[in-house]
């Protein structure tokens, strides 16, 4: 993913949770993740691996098509 595609995936993950009414606690646990990661993540700082998008897609129940979208 390139940085602006980080971004975008950065605000899908934040639109996603929210909508999944999860905090950033309770995402970051489920994913087994840090919550300070969860935050750069979203925050399109840090770009995932495909193994912690992978995580954050099981943890919010999502397809790749729906996580991915937009981007």
């Amino acid at each position: 993913m390139s940085k602006p595609a980080g971004i975008k995936f950065g605000k899908n993950v934040n639109r996603l949770r929210n909508s999944a009414n999860l905090t950033q606690e309770q995402l970051s646990e489920r994913a087994d993740i840090s919550r300070r990661y969860l935050q750069l993540i979203e925050a399109g700082t840090y770009v995932p691996t495909i193994e912690v998008a992978s995580r954050l897609r099981k943890a919010l129940k999502l397809t790749w098509d729906e996580l991915l979208r937009d981007i």
